[in-house]
């Protein structure tokens, strides 16, 4: 079997008229397909029986994408096999494509060429060769790591609660769930992690693992190699500085917005609040556990967690959504703009025009998208605007929270969320490739048409 990924593999990479958008494409198609064979298979349901084409289908995308969104609940659906295929492509889908590739080429001893490099270095948002492999080695043993750390603070809570074996299966489970930022669990009725809503263990270990596994590899990576904080580069200081300001922002408001909400955060005691205040507010990042119900949330609230889905996590991490970086970008560009700037400015650096366009490209894009999705869906589906917007947005930002409509989506509707969440995970990362490669060929042409100008 391992031989025969490797030959598929090789022969696609080495085919020079297939670019690294295609390839990317296609490794997360073939694992979706993949987990949704091994899902249709009656050993892999409580009840002996096979699935069916959809179900399988939709549960692999969700997986794979690390998304969240379930039509079947998870925890008593699926058979332990099940939940060892749905771990598995949570797992491979968090990590992506190149990386889990290049971790089999390593085992089996084959020698990674230049163009295999190239594509570890686009599908991990690499500014450079040197180093990949030992990048990519580095991302998987901080990934163990971390999954180790998180699953051994789960069992704390877990062990006593559901035994030695069930409890370390779910502090296992979880553990790579919320690192991978899927947001799949095993408590059952759809309840996600609302059962510790204040416990300080279970809710804090999740958040730290959501947070390391979607603030991009990258981030840590330079954190880790600086020895002053003053020479950490611009990408981590603008990934740090938008994600720390979303989260604080948001938390605020929720706690203001919620605290008198009976269903949510109003019965609750104060550490209570503020804890699931800060949780409700690093969740939406694309990670989609929750531990108060989101269909109770007030309208206000509602709005701000779609803004937090739509921009997710961060590049080269397990995260999805357009990326706080390139929200940070245009953000910083407005800035820039306001003040009278020709260039936009960040932390005493220009950023290139380039960035700014492509930034202001995959908005744009993402945004479009959900409009075509949302109406589709309002077509197809008898849920509300408010929770088909929900839906759309929850599934292009790979986050996995829901109303409560996913498992009453028509079949229609079920493929457009599968597409959406298929688009989201490798959609903006390949649309930012694919606007590179066009740009280049432009600037490498021989003319350039006159200036016009436009009113704005």
């Amino acid at each position: 079997m391992r031989e025969k990924f490797i030959k598929i593999m090789k022969y696609f990479i080495k085919r020079d008229r297939i670019k690294t958008p295609q390839i990317l494409v296609f490794g997360f198609g073939l694992i979706i397909v993949f987990g949704t064979m091994l899902l249709m298979l009656p050993q892999a349901t409580a009840v002996g029986e096979s699935p069916g084409v959809l179900t399988a289908l939709f549960t692999a995308t969700s997986a794979v994408c690390v998304t969240g969104l379930v039509v079947v609940d998870t925890a008593t659906y699926w058979s332990g096999f099940g939940h060892g295929v749905i771990l598995f492509l949570i797992q491979v889908g968090g990590l992506g494509f190149m990386t889990m590739t290049t971790f089999i080429f390593l085992i089996a001893g084959k020698r990674i060429t230049i163009k295999e490099r190239i594509l570890i270095k686009d599908s991990l948002s690499s500014n450079t060769l040197e180093g990949v492999v030992k990048f990519v080695i580095y991302i998987l043993m901080f990934t163990f790591v971390v999954e180790v750390i998180g699953a051994v603070l789960l069992s704390t809570r877990f062990i006593p609660e559901y035994g030695l074996s069930e409890g370390i299966k779910m502090s296992v489970f979880h553990s790579i769930s919320a690192f991978c930022n899927a947001g799949f669990d095993l408590m059952g009725d759809y309840r996600s992690v609302t059962p510790y809503v204040e416990d300080a263990i279970v809710s804090l270990t999740i958040m730290m693992l959501i947070v390391l596994g979607g603030i991009g590899f990258a981030v840590i990576n330079d954190l880790f190699k600086v020895r002053n904080l003053k020479q950490i580069n611009l990408h981590t200081k603008v990934v740090l500085s938008v994600s720390g300001a979303l989260i604080a922002s948001a938390a605020l408001l929720f706690f203001l917005l919620e605290s008198g909400n009976p269903q949510t955060l109003g019965n609750l005691s104060w550490p209570g609040k503020m804890l699931a205040s800060l949780f409700m507010a690093i969740t939406p990042r694309t990670a989609g556990f929750n531990t108060i119900d989101t269909a109770s949330l007030t309208n206000g609230t509602l709005i701000i967690v779609m803004v937090l889905m739509f921009i997710g996590g961060s590049p080269g991490s397990t995260a999805g959504g357009i990326k706080t970086s390139t929200f940070g970008v245009v953000l910083f560009s407005l800035v820039s703009i306001l003040r009278g700037r020709k260039e936009t400015e960040a932390f005493g650096r220009t950023i290139t025009s380039d960035v700014v366009k492509r930034a202001i490209a995959i908005i744009i894009i993402g945004v479009i998208l959900l409009m075509f999705d949302i109406v589709l869906l309002t077509i197809t589906e008898s849920a509300s605007l408010t929770e088909i917007m929900f839906e759309a947005i929850s599934a292009f930002g790979t986050v996995g929270l829901s109303m409560g409509i996913t498992p009453d989506l028509t079949p229609i509707g079920r493929m457009i969320i599968i597409i959406t969440m298929f688009i989201g995970r490798v959609g903006p990362l390949t649309m930012a490739f694919a606007i590179r490669e066009i740009q280049s060929t432009h600037e490498s042409g021989r003319y350039k048409y006159p200036d016009g100008k436009i009113l704005v």
